[in-house]
Parts: structure tokens; sequence; C-alpha cells
């Protein structure tokens, strides 16, 4: 099931090591393909994460789930192969294939031997252009995500995110509705609009390349003609922005469950805001990913309301939100909706102390490296860079941006991206002494 999360370009931030000296290499395919290439030799294996932008948001009017059933899809069988010949083909060459499709992106994440990397690139180009959808596999692979689908549906965290997509963004654009479909849109899709998503989806003009490992850039650049140079040039269109549309309140959706799931929004900060970097610190303050966090102070330390809570800046490419979440019994939703309401105005009209300023851009400078650990992750990382319009050496110049963020400006941005004023909060469960409209 394909979640409303914060975008995969934000886990960026909490991956990078202190001075991360990666040296990053733009290399041009002689056929005009561009990919950054990080070049490691001293083990023979390539990671290879293509990203085609436009993602779940192409799905046709009427055909929500296409472009997820499509993506789940394409490993089912590719020219002369059918499914389980292409599996045994890919096992025995020993290389790993992925395809994953979100919001605004669709993945394809690939890692082979050196020794096998023409046979690897050979096969895994018939799964980009020459699909075969056969249609015993779109109906095998449609009940694993209408499976999905149902169990989504008496899942209290997926209602609640439900719920917010559509009353957030509204039916009308993409971002209102589970990329993975409804029941009904998935039960309806035919052999041709999986062929149709395809070709909206997986073209050049939309094409990210990241690669790291036993390549150079003469290698690289034959690759990328060999495999990609066959896609379409452009594909299906891109939706327009997607204006928040709520206002301060509280949705209740009733469900029989001990706990209330509780997630919280209102209109955020694009990526290239020239306010981004200090607005990442200041959510790492107010409810970042850690238990020194105000929110984790105040709801979970001094008054054991839930397990964990957490604010996230999301910046879609047609929309963005600042949003949080938590958990909590029943009997104590409204304790806990009560008290973030208080620190989201707190923080909006006190901003943060220069303490915890000092500890957030110590942690956001220093407590990264591990997740920094492979071919694959750094891969995916210069992947978001390239889809953020982020410059070749940002992962060198990054923790000096964090640095360079000063009392002052932390305060001003605090002022401007959280409001009160604005805060929506989705609920499900049976929460006691909280209604709808308070």
């Amino acid at each position: 099931m394909i979640r409303f999360v914060v975008p995969f370009a934000l886990a960026l931030f909490a991956a990078l090591p202190v001075r991360a000296a990666v040296d990053i290499q733009e290399v041009t395919s002689p056929g005009g393909i561009t990919a950054w290439l990080v070049e490691e030799h001293s083990i023979p294996f390539t990671a290879l994460e293509i990203r085609f932008k436009g993602g779940q948001v192409l799905d046709r009017p009427g055909k929500r789930g296409a472009v997820n059933l499509m993506t789940a899809t394409l490993e089912e069988g590719a020219a002369d192969r059918d499914a389980q010949e292409f599996a045994a083909a890919r096992e025995a060459l020993a290389a790993s294939f992925g395809f994953d499709s979100y919001n605004d992106a669709m993945s394809v994440s690939a890692k082979f031997l050196t020794e096998n990397r023409d046979e690897a690139v050979a096969l895994l180009k018939t799964a980009l252009i020459e699909p075969r959808f056969d249609q015993d596999a779109i109906d095998r692979v449609r009940e694993q995500v209408l499976s999905n689908i149902r169990s989504s549906a008496q899942d209290p965290g997926e209602i609640a995110q439900e719920t917010m997509r559509e009353m957030t963004f509204g039916p009308d654009h993409p971002y209102g509705s589970d990329g993975s479909g409804t029941v009904e849109s998935v039960t309806a899709l035919t052999r041709d609009d999986i062929v149709q998503a395809w070709k909206d989806v997986l073209v050049r003009d939309r094409l990210y390349v990241g690669a790291v490992g036993d390549i150079t850039p003469e290698e690289l650049g034959k690759l990328l003609d060999d495999l990609l140079g066959e896609l379409p040039e452009t594909g299906g269109t891109l939706p327009g922005p997607a204006p928040y549309l709520l206002g301060e309140g509280t949705t209740v959706v009733p469900f029989d469950t001990p706990q209330s799931v509780i997630l919280f929004a209102h209109e955020g900060i694009a990526r290239d805001d020239d306010d981004f970097f200090p607005a990442y610190v200041v959510n790492q303050i107010f409810g970042g990913g850690n238990f020194s966090s105000r929110l984790m102070t105040e709801v979970r330390e001094k008054r054991g309301l839930t397990y964990g809570i957490g604010t996230y800046l999301a910046p879609y490419d047609y929309g963005a939100l600042v949003m949080g979440q938590a958990a909590t019994a029943n009997a104590r939703a409204a304790e806990t909706v009560q008290v973030v309401k208080d620190e989201w105005a707190r923080i909006a009209e006190d901003g943060v102390t220069q303490e915890e300023l000092d500890d957030a851009k110590t942690y956001l400078t220093g407590a990264f490296p591990l997740r920094f650990d492979g071919n694959g992750p750094i891969a995916d990382q210069i992947v978001g860079l390239q889809m953020q319009g982020l410059p070749i050496d940002y992962v060198n110049t990054r923790n000096d941006k964090i640095e360079a963020v000063t009392l002052d400006e932390a305060n001003r941005v605090a002022r401007r991206i959280y409001r009160p004023e604005d805060l929506h909060f989705f609920v499900v469960g049976q929460p006691e002494g909280l209604a709808a409209g308070n």
C-alpha cells in the first residue's frame, strides 16, 4: 500500500555524514542522458537508482491506481520471458530489481555484479521497454493490491490518512486520494489502462539517474543509452497545484478501536523556499524524530499521553504541508489534541532558544553517518538531490547551511510556518470529550 508520507527527498537531510566528502560526477551519455555517479571500485558491483518524476499523480481521470498496478506488474514478465522465466533469469545473474511508485515519482532500483553487468542491464531493459503485462499477471497482482486496499479500510491509521488526503487537497486532485486506488477503481482497470500508465510514466524528459559502484563514467554513459535510450521522450500530463483547502478545526471519524489515531496539518513550505533550511531546523526542535523534541517532552515525557509523536515538513511537488501524527488512548485524545494546540501556539509566539538551536544543529550535522552506508543508499540520495533541483556539491555543503541558521532567523521562520489558527486535526477512534469542529 502506498502511504501518504513525507517525500523520500526529506530523508536526505537525515542521512548525510557530518562532512561527507562524496565525489559526485555528472555524466552525460552520448545519447544525451544525464546521471550522477559516485565511483567505488573496491567491491565489484553497482547500484543504479532510476526515478521518473510524476508517479501516481499521472493516473488518468477515473483510473486511480493504474500507475501503482502498472509498477507492481513490470517485473511479471518481459519480452519472451513470462513472470517465472524473468525471475529465474534475474536470480541466475544474482541481480536485484525493485519497482515502486509514490505520489510524485516512480522508482527503479537495480543492483548487479560487474561480471554480470551487461546481462543484468539487458534483462532490466526488457522490463522497462518490453513489459508483457500478461492478463494473468495483471489479475494476480490486482488481487494483491485489492487485498491491501481492503485491509487498509480497517486500519485506523490508513483511515486517518485517507480522510486527511481528501479533505486537505480535495477529490479532484491526485493528492486527494490514495495512489493505490479504491476497490472499485482497481477492479475496473483494464490491460489497456495499464499499458497507458506505462506510456505516461516511463519517459526520458522526467528521468533522473544515480549510479554508485564499480563503473566508470564511460561505462555508465554506454549503459544509460543501452538501458534507457529507447524510452519515449515525453508522457502524460502532470497535474496543476494542489491548494490547501482547510482551516482550523477537528474532524472525527468514529471507529471501534481502543486508541485514537491523530493526524494534524496545515499548509507548509516549498522545498525551494529560501526559508526551508531554518524551517527544517526549527521543525527538528519542535517535533523532529528524537526524544528531545518539544512535543515528545510535553506529550510523552511530562504527561505520558503517547508513546511517540512527531512533526514533518512535507514539500510535495504540487503542494506543501506541515504535518504530524500521534496515537493515544481514547480517554486521553482530547488532552493530547489540546497539548499539541498549545505547543503549536507557543512556538509561533515565543520561538526557540539558543540552546535548542545549538542542540538541533549538533544533531542534524552529526547523527546520521550510519544511514549513509552503502552503494544503494548513496544512489538513492543523489537521485533525490537531482529531483529536488539541488546542486551537485550539496552533499559537501549541506551542513554549512544548517550551521548558518541564526536564532533570529529561526524565530522569524517559526512565526511564519506554525499557524495555530490554521491547524486541523483528523482523529480516528472513539475519542472521549472530542467532537468534530472543536
